[in-house]
């Protein structure tokens, strides 16, 4: 039996009346803070937060100060931990080997640290009770288990946790979804044992039912106000990127959505509002047809720093049947000739797309007919119809090329048709070559201020030269920081800078040299780049997303001034109900997750979180990208927030069509997220396919939960 002394009876007594009244004048503070001295409350470290002021720079402070003595912050400052002296730190540490004592004491023991542990959580409720009353109603639990896990995390509990597990019972942060009910169920459990259950104990830990299904219940509501209702048997939604390419294809969302896809993602970096609204208008209309919901997502682009763009390439093609190692044809390459935009059958892959200007040409056209044609050189070529398709209200051919032919726009085609008419049509919209710099190790890149490219430089000749729309890199950078390109696939060394100009020395590329082009993004992680939370852009955008998409994705949060920003404009907009995806891909965001999630409750608009893993990787260092990814699940699942997992998903299947293994076990990890993200790629619809196959395809061996050790 544990022995209840009158010290324990008065430390009941407080926790009792702490957790049913706020504490709102300095004398009840003291009060609190007195019962956690007497609790020698078991500190190993302080983590202190505050909101961001001014310019989003956070207001350093120290909680060290008189024990709640100064409420001068109190108003915009969240905190997870309490003052600590000498005696508390080492309270767990007193009794660090329990195993050989008697197992009466060890419980004991373990309880007496476990009732410390939950008068640490609940002194953390209501230090931050005056934030937490701040927080919409649908998210105030949600916040509170989120300052009860943060406050559990302050502390070492590695110790007490092995403990537990010496007693049959669960690690205190095993089930972040309700930290203070596990405690308390902790605590009964061994209570129990100890046959020293009394109703002054009852009532202090009331017993109850489970909770488990509870908070399921309670987190599946959150997804699905973010998300939308899942399909028939499925746990996990299926993002997928598209753009452009979308509109030219009349079948391609109906094959996404039919093997999987539940959220269509658009980045608003890319495109204008003409094609957004016709691929959102087919995303719905394909959506109702088929019976199979579909939310849309649009990305907000963020002060992202990315390459310029690029002069675009010449308008030709290259069309080349295949050979053997002696250059003879093994076989002729496949053409997709057709009118603008339409699409090959499913079964059908060819090599080369050409279309033709003009319904009569095609019209006209016959298997076994030979068209003639001049290429860009001044070849003359042939191309053998050998198959018909009706696709929808047109008709398109596949024809054999047994030569190489550089077809451009505007190339004349001609063929004998019936009784002796000579047919004639024109190839048109030929897509330019992708620009591009290929960078070496060794190279020199001068990166320009957008506007100033075509301006002689006589400081390095012979150099690559890119530009960069955002004035940002050029007011902040120094020589001597690293600056990585395109993911991290490419990194050098700034050597030297000035108001209009960077010049980066590169360090790292593939051995043949790798491809730099338009619009892809520039990492500084070294740099202390101010940026602002919401460009202009981002905020003309804003007013097209709320008419047209179902949530928005804010990218690069940083700290709390980005989500203050936010909040007012989703308030002048009145926009209550649009879904909110916080992006995390910077140092600072994931430092401050828990503080801009508990921020960003303030409003009522559904919310979730993405792991931009390609940014956060590049920011944070490859080594770590798996501890935080962890990290911030953890998070998001103790304030009960739909977490979107993203970047290179099945990438190698997407961009090849052959999954790497690396690749199937990411992807069956990505279970515990709410949803999981595909980029753009040819092979995006094969992806999707099996990427629903790996997430709703039951385990046969399934771990153990250690929660029903109880």
């Amino acid at each position: 039996m544990v022995g209840l002394d009158s010290s324990h009876l008065l430390r009941d007594k407080i926790l009792c009346f702490s957790s049913r009244s706020h504490i709102n004048n300095q004398h009840k503070k003291t009060s609190y803070a007195l019962s956690l001295n007497h609790m020698k409350l078991p500190i190993q470290r302080t983590l202190a937060f505050a909101l961001a002021r001014g310019k989003g720079e956070a207001e350093s402070f120290s909680r060290l100060e008189a024990t709640f003595g100064d409420n001068t912050s109190t108003e915009c400052t969240w905190s997870f931990d309490f003052p600590d002296s000498k005696d508390a730190m080492s309270h767990l540490k007193s009794e660090a080997d329990l195993s050989g004592s008697n197992g009466a004491n060890n419980v004991a023991s373990v309880i007496e640290k476990l009732n410390a542990l939950r008068s640490h959580l609940l002194a953390a409720e209501k230090w931050n009770a005056s934030q937490l009353h701040l927080c919409d109603s649908k998210y105030l639990e949600c916040a509170t288990n989120l300052v009860h896990y943060m406050a559990l995390r302050s502390l070492d509990i590695e110790q007490l946790n092995s403990h537990l597990a010496s007693l049959g019972l669960s690690s205190l942060d095993n089930n972040n979804l309700d930290v203070l009910a596990h405690l308390n169920a902790s605590i009964n459990l061994l209570m129990n044992d100890q046959n020293a259950v009394t109703e002054s104990w009852t009532n202090v830990y009331p017993k109850g039912k489970s909770t488990k299904k509870n908070d399921k219940g309670r987190v599946l509501s959150y997804k699905e106000s973010l998300l939308g209702k899942l399909r028939e048997g499925r746990s996990t939604h299926i993002m997928v990127t598209i753009g452009e390419e979308a509109t030219l294809s009349e079948t391609f969302i109906t094959d996404i959505l039919k093997a999987g896809t539940s959220v269509i993602r658009i980045n608003c970096a890319h495109g204008d509002p003409s094609i957004w609204g016709e691929i959102i208008k087919r995303v719905r209309r394909t959506s109702q047809m088929l019976e199979m919901p579909c939310r849309v997502h649009m990305d907000l682009a963020g002060p992202k720093l990315r390459t310029g763009t690029l002069k675009p390439g010449p308008r030709v093609m290259k069309i080349s049947p295949k050979k053997d190692a002696y250059g003879n044809v093994v076989s002729p390459a496949l053409v997709w000739l057709c009118l603008t935009g339409t699409e090959p059958p499913a079964h059908v892959s060819p090599d080369a797309t050409i279309s033709v200007q003009g319904q009569d040409f095609l019209a006209g056209l016959q298997i076994g007919d030979s068209i003639r044609l001049c290429d860009a050189r001044g070849r003359k070529r042939r191309l053998k119809i050998s198959k018909e398709f009706h696709v929808f209200n047109s008709t398109g051919f596949v024809a054999e090329c047994f030569d190489t032919a550089y077809i451009e726009s505007g190339t004349e085609l001609s063929v004998k048709g019936k009784k002796g008419r000579r047919l004639v049509g024109r190839v048109v919209d030929v897509p330019p070559k992708e620009s591009f710099v290929r960078l070496k190790v060794g190279d020199l890149l001068v990166i320009t201020r957008e506007g100033s490219l075509d301006e002689p430089s006589v400081t390095v000749p012979g150099a690559h030269r890119l530009t960069c729309p955002s004035g940002y890199l050029f007011d902040s950078v120094k020589p001597g920081e690293t600056i990585g390109f395109d993911d991290g696939k490419i990194w050098g060394v700034i050597k030297g800078t000035s108001p209009s100009e960077v010049i980066v020395s590169i360090t790292h590329a593939r051995p043949k040299g790798t491809k730099l082009g338009s619009e892809k993004s520039i990492n500084i992680p070294q740099s202390d780049i101010h940026f602002k939370g919401l460009t202009s852009k981002d905020i003309k955008d804003l007013d097209y997303v709320a008419s047209h998409a179902d949530m928005v994705g804010i990218s690069f949060i940083r700290d709390v001034h980005d989500i203050t920003v936010l909040r007012q404009e989703l308030k002048k907009r009145k926009l209550d109900d649009l879904g909110i995806v916080l992006k995390i891909e910077t140092k600072s965001g994931f430092k401050n997750l828990s503080l801009i999630l508990l921020e960003a409750m303030k409003c009522s608009n559904p919310l979730g979180i993405m792991i931009a893993r390609g940014d956060l990787a590049v920011e944070c260092g490859w080594e770590r990208l798996a501890n935080m990814q962890e990290e911030i699940i953890a998070i998001c699942k103790a304030a009960r927030v739909p977490v979107i997992m993203a970047t290179q998903v099945l990438e190698s299947l997407v961009k090849s069509g052959v999954p790497t293994r690396a690749e199937i076990t990411d992807a069956a990890n990505a279970k515990r997220a709410s949803c999981v993200m595909l980029n753009k790629g040819k092979n995006i619809v094969e992806a999707v396919s099996m990427l629903d196959t790996i997430l709703h395809t039951k385990l046969i061996y399934k771990k153990p939960d250690s929660e029903n050790l109880h």
